[in-house]
């Protein structure tokens, strides 16, 4: 169980801190870091360039002036080092995908109350032509998310000896990238829906590994799984699914290994009580937004989800990761 101090103005702060949020999205939505990046402009300037009204311009510069977003010097305004390298489209490290996932959850998180009470999703279908959008939002704001932690966590697990690794609903492929970083010798096929085959294979490319990593689209769910691997990466699928969606599927990834084939499943791990840590209780409110039976696991759950799947050695592996998230790793009998 977490334990905090709570005062008045920490509740309030907690309440109320949507209010930056929704101005930091704004300011992704509209683009104004790359605008601005190098290139300071008055609010009557970006209100041009933006077709904005300028009263509502002002207001959400200055906004993002307190934030430390970005600088004012006199009426000029200016990306912030940090705002240039994070948030202008024209960096490596751009974030704004994940900022507009995030942006596209709200709607269904203001609903919360409706999903506790009825038990079921409350996310309405998208509109006929933002589906592009909000998948590539989705799609690349898991490669800017894996892509803080893909190259330590490839770094510390060992696959020498691997040759042959399947990255499981892989997204962009942004692990069986740093996997095959890390290993020379090691060749990686990512496996996700025909909609995903684009984006991945853009990310594949900017790596110079199209090569070694090939994608395979299908559907994990009901599509047969492509067999012979040495290693099977797993990274945060099984909370999209119930108990036992998620036994089905950890048992055809099971079938993809060759024997002694080793299994691996990063998930944010909830603690055994299922009470904490923050990141993972509340992540399992966003699968109940979203899913029909999704949730975060307890890693008593996930060893036992594992060893009924075959595998034996199964055990949590000593990465310290934020927002309770873990490696579970298990091995082929």
């Amino acid at each position: 169980m977490t334990t905090t101090t709570w005062t008045i103005p920490d509740l309030l702060q907690l309440s109320g801190g949507y209010w930056s949020t929704c101005a930091l999205h704004a300011g992704v939505k509209l683009d104004v870091f790359s605008a601005l990046d190098g290139s300071p402009m008055t609010a009557a300037e970006f209100a041009l360039l933006r077709n904005c009204d300028l009263r509502g311009t002002a207001m959400l510069l200055d906004a993002l002036v307190s934030l430390a977003l970005l600088e004012k010097r006199d009426s000029f305004y200016v990306s912030t080092p940090f705002s240039s390298r994070c948030l202008s489209r024209t960096s490596p490290e751009y974030m704004g995908y994940i900022i507009m996932h995030h942006h596209h959850l709200m709607a269904g998180w203001i609903r919360l109350f409706e999903a506790v009470k009825d038990g079921g999703p409350v996310r309405e279908r998208v509109a006929l032509g933002a589906e592009e959008t909000i998948r590539e939002s989705f799609l690349m704001g898991m490669f800017n998310l894996a892509s803080q932690l893909a190259p330590r966590i490839s770094q510390a697990i060992d696959l020498s000896g691997c040759n042959h690794l399947l990255d499981l609903g892989g997204g962009p492929g942004t692990y069986a990238i740093h996997f095959c970083r890390a290993n020379p010798g090691l060749s990686a096929v990512v496996y996700d829906l025909p909609a995903t085959q684009i984006f991945a294979e853009g990310t594949i490319d900017r790596f110079d590994l199209s090569r070694r990593i090939s994608f395979r689209a299908g559907d994990y769910r009901v599509d047969p799984v492509p067999a012979g691997f040495d290693v099977a990466w797993l990274s945060h699928i099984l909370h999209a699914e119930g108990p036992a969606a998620c036994a089905a599927l950890l048992r055809k990834a099971v079938a993809a290994l060759d024997p002694g084939g080793m299994l691996l499943v990063q998930e944010f791990i909830l603690d055994d009580a299922k009470d904490g840590p923050p990141f993972p209780a509340l992540f399992s409110l966003n699968m109940l937004l979203g899913t029909e039976s999704g949730q975060s696991y307890s890693q008593g759950e996930l060893t036992a989800m594992m060893t009924g799947a075959g595998l034996s050695e199964v055990h949590r592996l000593a990465l310290d990761l934020p927002n309770g998230a873990g490696v579970m790793s298990g091995r082929k009998l």
